[in-house]
């Protein structure tokens, strides 16, 4: 049997892992620093919906649908401009009460993380009391609601705490996971998106039970030995994967929903710039180079598109970088002219520590902290370091907005969806 409870404490036996999820983050953040829009269904960016409260999911309002359809959904709901500032300090303070909680804290994104709360039972009580202590200890602490799902494997603590919103805690004790999961739609497994979606339904499979039916054999034959196997797997509510702590990114990313609006150049080239900006910065802020520059589109029609550029050497110039971007994105912008592009992102691959940066030969022409172009006059190269630091600390101590490259003034930020917290 599995148990959804909102305060009382019951043992969980062997379900040791937590998903703790914050509900309709940044729109929970605009209501609790706003408290005229408590209660009122809330739209976190106008040209795409970033976020939606759940007053206004209530309507049918979902993210990334377009702003004017969200309006007209909903007319009466209150539209806000993003502050990512404000979520990152959210974000930041909920992920201190995690780390007091336990110390093995896998963070998967800027709202969620999985908690391993196997060792404490002695020290802190049983997984529910200690999932129950951490719920109240954001609500008064940050002001925020959060949900938990406490299972005894990742896949079915996140399944859990899906299935708990809003503002609940659900318990999959071991003994009752097949009863738990086996109704479920098949949607709810990691890895079916729309198209394997289709696929099931089409072969008459709807829910999680339907798979574990057909069995391991079918199911590969269905959608491919990978996919089949995994499936299967989760179907029986297999999944040994343990929580991992201190693992060091291998890339880190950023995007942007630019809507469906006409867009100039000019318009996707400043989208690049403002992402790199802060990308560099976060490069700098952990210690870290890369290599491999990834330029990553959607198109008007839903299609995505990706282009690449490894450089010489690592790096962590925004120049140097902004410069590998603009290159991908001149080459492709005849396609973004022809179809469109509603979001634009950049992933820096290939991370290393910096100190594992080697001086290049000839030194100093194309060091990592130097900027290379070629103009008019031959080549031109400066060293970006000096600057990169004092930008980096006049942002780190009068925040980000304090400067602004040129090209972005008088331009929207547009809606960017910032990453887990470094």
């Amino acid at each position: 049997m599995f148990v959804q409870d909102r305060g009382s404490a019951q043992p969980a036996g062997d379900a040791t892992i937590l998903h703790a999820d914050l509900d309709a983050f940044y729109a929970s953040v605009e209501q609790r620093d706003n408290p005229a829009l408590r209660g009122r269904p809330v739209i976190v960016g106008g040209g795409v919906v970033l976020a939606a409260s759940y007053e206004a999911k209530a309507f049918g309002i979902r993210t990334a649908i377009g702003g004017q359809e969200a309006r007209r959904i909903c007319p009466q709901a209150i539209v806000v401009p993003p502050r990512f500032e404000a979520y990152t300090e959210a974000s930041r303070a909920v992920f201190e009460i995690f780390r007091d909680t336990t110390p093995l804290v896998e963070g998967i994104s800027i709202d969620e993380a999985f908690l391993d709360v196997g060792g404490l039972r002695r020290i802190a009580g049983s997984p529910v009391e200690i999932a129950t202590r951490l719920r109240s200890r954001i609500h008064a602490e940050v002001g925020l609601a959060i949900t938990v799902g406490v299972a005894r494997t990742k896949f079915l603590a996140k399944v859990a705490s899906a299935v708990g919103k809003p503002d609940g805690l659900l318990v999959v004790p071991p003994d009752g996971e097949i009863e738990f999961l086996h109704p479920l739609p098949v949607e709810r497994l990691w890895g079916v998106g729309k198209v394997t979606s289709a696929k099931l339904h089409g072969s008459g499979i709807h829910t999680v039970g339907d798979i574990a039916d057909l069995g391991e054999a079918m199911m590969t034959a269905l959608v491919g030995p990978a996919a089949g196997r995994h499936l299967f797997a989760l179907a029986m509510a297999r999944d040994p994967r343990p929580v991992h702590v201190g693992r060091r990114r291998r890339s880190i990313g950023s995007q942007r929903a630019l809507g469906r609006r006409p867009k100039t150049e000019a318009d996707i080239e400043a989208s690049i710039v403002a992402i790199t900006d802060r990308l560099g910065k976060r490069l700098r802020t952990a210690n870290r180079v890369c290599r491999t520059v990834v330029l990553r589109l959607r198109f008007d029609d839903f299609t995505r598109a990706s282009r690449s550029h490894t450089l010489s050497e690592a790096t962590a110039s925004t120049e140097v970088i902004l410069l590998a971007a603009r290159r991908l994105l001149s080459d492709a912008m005849p396609q973004l002219t022809d179809r469109g592009c509603t979001l634009i992102g950049l992933s820096l691959t290939n991370l290393d520590n910096d100190d594992a940066i080697q001086l290049a030969l000839p030194f100093g022409d194309t060091a990592a902290g130097s900027f290379r172009e070629e103009s008019s006059g031959g080549a031109v190269t400066m060293d970006t370091a000096a600057l990169d630091g004092a930008m980096d600390e006049l942002r780190n101590r009068f925040g980000a907005s304090v400067l602004t490259r040129a090209v972005l003034l008088n331009r929207s930020e547009g809606m960017e969806v910032p990453k887990l917290p470094d």
